[in-house]
Parts: structure tokens; sequence; C-alpha cells
């Protein structure tokens, strides 16, 4: 007999925000990111969701099978700052002095650079793959997190609904093919001068048999003496999915293609005429 809490599960959310950025093994004052979201990021939402606080537990969570869909890759943005003293005194240094006092840069370092990576206009799709119970009880927090949630970063807020769905009984056992029924998930001003009712679109997919390592699953989130974040590696395959996009396929009489949406009347070049 067939127990249901024991056949997997798939929970699928929509990571789409202004920015986004998932970091990699960068740090200090040149903060990269991914080219899409990371397990440890994507962990981390889960985490906060659930209310664990750094140092719990997070194994369960961890173990979750990661797969990520590009619905709408983005581009990259740099934020680049300069730091300075108001005074023009040399910066604070991390060394500290007898007294416990902070000592100042030697050689004197008037201005700090840091540069910051982030992916802006951005739309991913993640399916997490675990046990049936588990994928619920996240769903459920994702719906009503007990933490705010971010796309890699605190200032990273997600734009919509996080939670997408979540996939039960025999179409969750095939973790790409759950992906590949998704519909599209990009933006209507992607989607209308797409005008075709599919897409290819790039996936990553954690898989024990893949050519590609991923050094991205988190151990624990407590801080550690060295700043640096515990992590393990993963095996992962690129492909690419073709995907419903819930548009009609061009009229091959005219030539022309679906827009996707109902026009509104206004033109903006019509005052100069055009």
């Amino acid at each position: 007999m067939n127990h249901p809490e024991q056949d997997p599960a798939v929970l699928l959310l929509r990571l789409a925000a202004p920015l986004q950025s998932w970091g990699g093994a960068s740090e200090n004052n040149r903060r990269e990111t991914r080219p899409e979201p990371t397990k440890s990021g994507v962990v981390g939402l889960l985490a906060a969701a659930a209310g664990r606080r750094r140092g719990e537990e997070i194994t369960d969570l961890a173990g979750l099978r990661l797969a990520v869909r590009a619905d709408q890759p983005g581009s990259l943005l740099r934020d680049y700052h300069t730091l300075s003293e108001p005074g023009g005194e040399p910066l604070l240094s991390a060394q500290v002095n007898a007294k416990g006092l902070q000592k100042r840069t030697s050689p004197a370092k008037p201005t700090h650079i840091t540069n910051r990576y982030y992916l802006q206009d951005a739309v991913f799709v993640a399916a997490l793959q675990g046990p049936h119970p588990l994928v619920e009880a996240l769903a459920h927090a994702v719906r009503h997190p007990a933490f705010p949630l971010a796309l890699g970063r605190r200032s990273c807020a997600p734009v919509g609904p996080l939670l997408l769905n979540t996939v039960t009984g025999d179409q969750a056992a095939d973790l790409e093919q759950v992906l590949r029924n998704t519909p599209w998930q990009a933006g209507d001003h992607v989607r209308t001068r797409h005008g075709a009712a599919t897409v290819n679109l790039a996936a990553t997919i954690e898989d024990p048999a893949g050519d590609h390592t991923a050094a991205d699953v988190p151990l624990t989130f407590a801080f550690r003496r060295s700043g640096t974040p515990a992590r393990t590696t993963r095996t992962v395959r690129h492909t690419w999915l073709t995907v419903p996009t819930g548009l009609p396929d061009p009229d091959p009489s005219t030539g022309s293609k679906p827009t996707g949406r109902k026009a509104t009347g206004h033109d903006p070049f019509a005052l100069l005429g055009w």
C-alpha cells in the first residue's frame, strides 16, 4: 500500500525582483553574483520562511534536490561605492590597540572602494524536490514567512507571490518534467516580444550523473571565525527545456505575431507625427 506522505513532492517558486544577487565565493570589497540562484541562497530563503535562526539545523533543507530555470536571465548591474572619513582622516582598520580601539590604516588609506554586483530584471523558477510532508510545510511557510524573505541579499525583496505551486503524485517524480510543464514566468514586456506557443529556456538540474560541480550547498548559516560560510559541493547538469508560453502560434497566413495582451490605443510616437 502506498503512503502519499512517503512520496516525493515538488515545491515551485517564482524568483522575481528588480534586483537579485546570488553570491559565490567572493567576499570583502567585491561581491559578485552568480547568473542564477544558488542552492545556499534558496535554502536560506526557505530557512527564513520557516523561522529557523542561524545555527539551527538545515540538513533537511539542504537535502532537497534543486532545479533552476532561467525564464528571464536579466542583465548584470555593478553598484560602485567609495567610503571616506568626513574629516579626511585615514580609514579605520580591523586591528585594535591595547585599549581595544580600532587603529587607523597604515599605510594610510583615505578611501575604500567597494563593488557589488546584481542581476536586474531577472525571473527564475526554482523547483525543489523532497519528502511530501516537508514540501507541504515549506509551501505554507513561504505563504506565511516567519522572517522577511529576500533573493540573495536583504536589500533584494521579491516581487509578487513566491509560491507558484506544489506538485505531488507521479508527476513529482521527474523534476525535469515538472519544469517542462510549468508555464513561462517571464514578465509581460518580454512575453509580448516572443509571440510563439513555446520557448527554449536554460536550466540547471541537480543530478548525481551530472558533469558539473557547484560548491553552493550550505552546511550551516552560523557565523564562522573566518567569516565565510560552510559549504560543500553538489553535481549538476545544464540543459535546455522547451516550455509552453501560454501564447498562440503566429498566424501563418498573415505572418503576424500575437502580442499576448490587448492593445491599449496608446501611441507614444503620435505626438512626434511618426
